[in-house]
């Protein structure tokens, strides 16, 4: 009875065994080519439950998935002959099998490496084309979409890959010119900040000469008022001085010779040659 139990036990695992080398699952996110000592008997097998041969078939799966390729930054010559540094990225994936086992024989390093060297290729190409100005901002999207049209026709030809997109990260100068660049910048900082200083003082003076002017305009019409209502005073003070010593003209007569002693005996020093018994004189009788 254990010999039996044996004997069933080691067929089932023969069985499951068998199993497992004929009949292989290729999911909805791969892509898969079954091989025939090496060569390629069927391609882009679709998703699901399959049957091989063992021994005389192997099968070979891919990411079918979109996958992405960030490059290294490398220095490129645009048509003005200026070095820049580009950093770019690009998205694909396998459009043939087929092709792309053939091209890399199913190594995904070196489809890397290959698309590395066409997509390098093509940017070298678009930037020679463009002055700095265009690939900075001018005409980067066209550009982009120029490139991944023209890479794309190639790789899918070639390596059995699609190319979705390819962008550029940035876009930076040469380590050795990023230093003069940024010193002609600070230059031209320096000089517009003096430009705008040169201004600020010329519009200064400006403001205060008008101020200046504006002062001297009010004062002269605050002069041109208080002498105006001092002379109104005067002549309103002279009316009625002139109406007070109108009815009393002897106590104007000899307030008016009070005045003039005080002011013709104000100095000690003066001396004074008149008649004694002349009409200046005759209060003091």
């Amino acid at each position: 009875m254990n010999a039996r139990f044996t004997i069933l036990i080691i067929l089932l695992i023969a069985i499951l065994f068998g199993l497992s080398q004929t009949l292989f699952i290729v999911t909805e996110r791969q892509r898969a080519v079954l091989l025939r000592f090496g060569e390629v008997e069927r391609a882009d097998i679709k998703p699901g439950l399959h049957f091989m041969i063992p021994f005389v078939n192997r099968v070979r799966k891919f990411d079918g998935r979109l996958l992405s390729l960030d490059t290294n930054a490398q220095e490129y010559i645009t048509s003005e002959k200026k070095a820049v540094v580009v950093d770019s990225y690009v998205m694909w994936r396998i459009a043939d099998v087929q092709r792309f086992y053939t091209a890399t024989s199913g190594d995904e390093l070196t489809a890397r490496r290959l698309l590395t060297a066409r997509v390098d290729t093509g940017l070298r190409n678009q930037f020679g084309d463009r002055t700095l100005f265009e690939v900075v901002s001018g005409q980067r999207d066209e550009l982009m979409q120029d490139l991944t049209t023209k890479i794309g026709g190639i790789t899918r030809d070639e390596l059995g890959i699609e190319v979705v997109d390819i962008r550029v990260k940035r876009i930076n100068l040469p380590q050795s010119v990023s230093r003069s660049v940024f010193d002609r910048m600070i230059t031209e900082r320096e000089r517009l900040a003096r430009e705008l200083r040169a201004q600020g003082l010329e519009e200064a003076e400006e403001i205060r000469a008008r101020a200046d002017k504006e002062r001297q305009i009010i004062e002269a019409d605050a002069s041109r008022e208080a002498e105006v209502i001092r002379g109104e005073g005067d002549a309103k003070a002279a009316n009625i001085y002139a109406a007070a010593f109108s009815r009393y003209p002897e106590f104007y007569q000899f307030n008016r010779t009070l005045n003039a002693y005080v002011a013709s005996f104000a100095n000690p020093n003066d001396l004074l040659v008149v008649h004694p018994e002349g009409e200046f004189f005759r209060y003091l009788k």
